[in-house]
């Protein structure tokens, strides 16, 4: 079926690219594994198809998919996250050029910013990003070519005013990149307000299912998706067919998903704010989140994503960490099943000892689609170790 952006979001993530197949019918696209394609004479290409690194029919549609549910013109899948931040980053940027991200960016990200493309001339300063002026001040202070935000960030669930960055950005030339793993295109779509590049880790939410590794970057702006697709081409950091097709099947369902990720994140944030244990409750879907009333905003829920802080310090939030069975203790998140993660030592260690270090007192909920009672009941019981 054609697909118009004017139709819902359900309607464009299962339709999105997923024409049925036209000699036999086939509801699901076929999986095309191929390398290389025959061509019709020397130069004479087939739908433009000539070796798998260039181009692939799955890998294609899920790059339509994610164009019409990000509101883009544009989307490209790679084979990680950070695979399509460094593509990104040497598409669109040049040694000397400066990097202002937020001051609690994911440590994959600053690392690769910091320890990778810092040999290669790109500078970087973070910030808090809800200080506007600040942001300003540091855009000023070098020749800044992106303002790179995460909202909500990761792990401690700062909201960001996209739109206001994006005038701060444009009005010093620079571009906004929002990085929108956390939200997903179902809760939030950073180019309706402004932003020039939005990127993912598809692992995440939009694949879903805790078995696939992949990222993915979107634009609307023509010159943008030219450079950006000559890296993707040049360097080949792209998605294999078979990780395509899966994270076009975990796209398909994440709307409902995120529907349940919500509502039950916001469940065990309300319980984790009564328990006398916890020191604070990271969450934009609380009334007393300073952001609250700005992701009401900006997006259409608050996520599946909690970071709690223990009065007992770290032992106590490694105590949790280490004493939940529907919790899985494990690095990553947005999957179906709840994870729980202990950033300081796992998914942010490589920030440790800079300003983006993690309070040692904090553990990262990733909220699954289980039933709430059992996730509220698993995080009681790990409360009993606390001393």
């Amino acid at each position: 079926m054609s697909v118009s952006e004017n139709q819902g979001f359900n309607t464009r993530a299962v339709h999105a690219g997923q024409a049925f197949e036209p000699r036999t019918g086939a509801v699901v696209p076929p999986l095309h594994f191929s390398s290389t394609y025959a061509q019709d004479g020397i130069g004479n290409l087939r739908d433009g198809y000539e070796y798998g690194r260039g181009g692939n029919p799955t890998r294609d549609a899920l790059q339509e998919q994610l164009a019409a549910l990000e509101g883009g013109t544009h989307a490209y899948s790679f084979s990680s996250g950070l695979a399509a931040e460094d593509s990104l980053i040497r598409a669109l940027s040049r040694p000397g050029d400066h990097i202002v991200l937020g001051n609690d960016a994911y440590g994959g990200t600053y690392r690769l910013i910091s320890r990778v493309l810092g040999d290669w001339g790109i500078g970087n300063t973070p910030v808090d990003m809800a200080d506007l002026g600040a942001v300003a001040a540091a855009v000023a202070a070098n020749k800044t070519r992106f303002v790179w935000v995460e909202t909500p960030s990761n792990p401690l669930m700062k909201i960001t005013d996209i739109e206001a960055l994006a005038k701060l950005a444009h009005d010093a030339g620079a571009l906004l990149i929002v990085d929108n793993t956390f939200a997903s295109p179902y809760l939030q779509t950073p180019l309706d307000l402004g932003a020039d590049v939005v990127v993912h880790s598809t692992t995440k939410y939009i694949g879903g299912h805790s078995d696939v590794v992949g990222g993915a970057i979107v634009v609307k702006d023509a010159e943008l998706a030219e450079k950006i697709g000559f890296v993707q081409f040049a360097v080949g950091a792209v998605s294999g067919p078979m990780d395509a097709f899966l994270t076009t099947r975990g796209l398909k369902t994440l709307g409902v998903r995120m529907d349940r990720h919500s509502d039950n994140a916001q469940a065990v944030a309300e319980w984790l704010l009564e328990r006398p244990e916890v020191e604070a409750v990271l969450y934009p879907g609380l009334p007393s989140h300073p952001g609250h009333d700005l992701a009401k905003k900006q997006m259409k829920k608050f996520g599946g994503m909690i970071s709690v802080q223990f009065k007992g310090g770290e032992a106590a939030a490694r105590k949790v960490a280490e004493s939940t069975s529907v919790f899985t203790l494990a690095e990553s998140l947005g999957g179906i099943e709840s994870l729980m993660n202990y950033p300081s030592e796992m998914t942010h260690a490589s920030v440790k000892g800079t300003e983006l270090a993690v309070p040692v007192n904090l553990i990262r909920l990733s909220c699954g689609i289980e039933d709430v009672e059992d996730l509220i009941a698993d995080l009681e019981q790990a409360f009993t170790f606390i001393q």
